[in-house]
C-alpha cells in the first residue's frame, strides 16, 4: 500500500467472490480457533512456505495475505456480517488494512467483498442498517466515503475533504499539544497559509511527515522538524518550521532530485531556520 496517502487517483478496488474451494493446502503451521458463523465456521491458517494467512469458511478459501485479522460479527438489517482485515503487512501510518465484508444471503452461499482505496482500508462505522467506510485523509486530500448494506451492496456515500478546525488562528497555535506536526494543519490559519504556499503539493508534502521524530526549537522559539514517507525516506523527505510569533511557515521537500523543493524561496528564510534545514536535510542549493 504504498499508502499512504499520496495525492492521486482514488481508485476504488472491489473484489467480489463466489468463493472457490481451497485445494492442495500447504502444511498448516499456525491456526486461529474456528469462529462460528451462520451454521459454519471461519478458520485463519498460516501456510508454508510463504507464511501467508488464509481465511476460509467451511474449507472454502475467501482471502489470503500476510496479515489476516478477524475483527467482529455485526448485525446489519437482520443479516449477520463478518468484518475481517486483510492486508499485505506493509501498512503505513494512518492507513489501515483493507476490510473484507463476508455475509451469507438467505438460501445462498457465502459471499465476500473487499473495500479498498489506493491500497488503503478505512475504519468501518456500523449502524443498524448500513456500514460506512470513512477514508483516512491527509491535508489537501479528498476521497470517497463508501457504504454497504445487504440489500444495496457497496455504494458511494459521498466525498470527504480534509478540513481544519474552523475559527482557529495563529494565536491558537500550541505546538506542545501536537502528537506530530501534521496536527499543525488542524489550525485554520496554518492550513490556509500552507495551502497558499504549497498548492497541489500539500498532500505529497504532508505524507513526508508520517514517519518523524519529535520537534525541535530554534533560539528564537521557531519550532521545526523533519520526517519522511514510510518506506520511502529517499523519495519523500520533508521539513516544516512554524514561526507562530511572526505567523510564518517554511517547508522543504527532497524527492531524490538534485535540487530539493523549498517554500517560500530559501533566500527569504531566517538564518536560524535555514541552519536547521541544513542540519536536517542538507543545503537546498
Amino acid at each position: 500500500m504504498t499508502r499512504w496517502l499520496v495525492a492521486g487517483a482514488c481508485g476504488l478496488v472491489l473484489t467480489l467472490l463466489p468463493v472457490t474451494s481451497l485445494f492442495a493446502q500447504p502444511p498448516v503451521i499456525d491456526q486461529q480457533a474456528p469462529i462460528p458463523f451462520e451454521g459454519g465456521q471461519f478458520t485463519i491458517t498460516q501456510q508454508e512456505p510463504d507464511g501467508e494467512k488464509v481465511l476460509a469458511y467451511d474449507g472454502q478459501k475467501l482471502a489470503s495475505n500476510y496479515d489476516v485479522f478477524f475483527d467482529r460479527i455485526v448485525d446489519i438489517a437482520g443479516t449477520e456480517v463478518a468484518l475481517v482485515d486483510v492486508g499485505d503487512g506493509n501498512i503505513d501510518h494512518l492507513c489501515g488494512p483493507p476490510v473484507m465484508i463476508v455475509w451469507k444471503p438467505k438460501g445462498g452461499t457465502i459471499q465476500g467483498i473487499t473495500v479498498e482505496q489506493d491500497g488503503c482500508g478505512a475504519p468501518a462505522s456500523v449502524t443498524d442498517n448500513v456500514i460506512y467506510f470513512v477514508p483516512y485523509l491527509l491535508p489537501g486530500a479528498s476521497k470517497r466515503a463508501m457504504q454497504w448494506s445487504p440489500t444495496d451492496g457497496l455504494t458511494i456515500a459521498g466525498n470527504l475533504t480534509y478540513m481544519p478546525d474552523p475559527g482557529t488562528g495563529w494565536k491558537d497555535v500550541d505546538v506542545s499539544k501536537y502528537e506530530d506536526m501534521i496536527d499543525a494543519f488542524h489550525n485554520e490559519a496554518v492550513y490556509s497559509d500552507a495551502a497558499a504556499l504549497l498548492g497541489k503539493d500539500m498532500t505529497v508534502l504532508a505524507a513526508s511527515f508520517l514517519a518523524a521524530g519529535g520537534t525541535k526549537t530554534t533560539a528564537s522559539g521557531i519550532v521545526y522538524f523533519d520526517g519522511c514517507a514510510p518506506h520511502n525516506c529517499g523519495g519523500n523527505h520533508g521539513f516544516m518550521a512554524v514561526d507562530a510569533t511572526n505567523q510564518k511557515l517554511y517547508f522543504a521537500r527532497s524527492s531524490g532530485k538534485p535540487m530539493m523543493d523549498v517554500w517560500p524561496p530559501v533566500q527569504t528564510w531566517p538564518a536560524e531556520v535555514k541552519a536547521a534545514l541544513d542540519e536536517a536535510m542538507g543545503s537546498p542549493n
